[in-house]
C-alpha cells in the first residue's frame, strides 16, 4: 500500500452506484441493459451495440436531476457535504458507477485537473461480494491508472466488515433507545 508524501496533493472521490432519474423513460434503461449484456456476450454486432449503448449511456447520465426526480443522488450529495469537513482535503468529488454524472472516470479527472498526485476511491457501497465495488469500479480505475500513471490511484475497499456492523449496530441502538413517534 502507498502513503501519500508530505508533497502529495491529495484527493478524495467518493463513488456511488448511480441510479436513473425517476421521469427518465425506463424503455431508455431496458435497453441500454440488454446491449449491455449482449455486448458482454459475444454478440456478432459488438461494435454497433456499443455505439447505442454510449449513446443511451450519455442520454441517461445528462438526464435533468432534482431531489424530486434523484433521490439516490441528492442523498449521496447529502453525505458527501458530512464528509467532506472531515476529510484532509479539499479536493474532494462525487462521481457514480452509472445512470449519473460525473461518471467514475469523470471525476477522476476532474481532480487529477485540479492538481491530485495522490487519490482516495471510496465507494458508498459497504458489503463485500458487490458487482460494482468488486469489478466495475476497479475496471474504470485501471484505465485511470493507464491514462494517468504519475498518480497515485488508491481504492480504500473493501470496508473491515466488523466496522461496518459497529455503524449498523449503533444506529439500530439508537432507534432502540428512541420512542417511536
Amino acid at each position: 500500500m502507498t502513503t501519500p508524501t508530505q508533497s502529495s496533493r491529495l484527493a478524495v472521490v467518493l463513488i456511488g452506484h448511480g441510479a436513473p432519474a425517476i421521469d427518465c423513460p425506463p424503455q431508455f434503461v431496458g435497453e441500454l441493459m440488454s446491449l449491455e449484456w449482449r455486448s458482454n456476450h459475444t454478440d456478432p454486432q459488438a461494435e454497433v451495440l456499443h455505439r447505442r449503448a454510449a449513446e443511451l449511456d450519455a442520454t441517461i447520465r445528462e438526464w435533468p436531476r432534482t431531489p424530486t426526480n434523484d433521490p439516490y443522488k441528492a442523498g449521496l450529495e447529502r453525505l458527501a457535504e458530512a464528509l467532506r469537513p472531515l476529510l484532509p482535503t479539499t479536493l474532494f468529488v462525487v462521481g457514480y458507477n452509472e445512470f449519473c454524472r460525473p461518471s467514475i472516470a469523470e471525476a477522476m479527472e476532474q481532480v487529477i485537473r485540479q492538481g491530485a498526485t495522490h487519490v482516495f476511491v471510496v465507494p458508498s457501497m459497504l458489503t463485500p461480494g458487490g458487482l460494482h465495488s468488486e469489478q466495475d469500479i476497479p475496471r474504470a480505475l485501471a484505465d485511470v491508472r493507464q491514462t494517468h500513471p504519475q498518480v497515485v490511484i488508491q481504492y480504500v475497499w473493501p470496508f473491515d466488515v466488523q466496522q461496518v456492523a459497529t455503524l449498523l449496530a449503533a444506529h439500530i441502538t439508537r432507534a432502540a433507545n428512541t420512542p417511536a413517534s
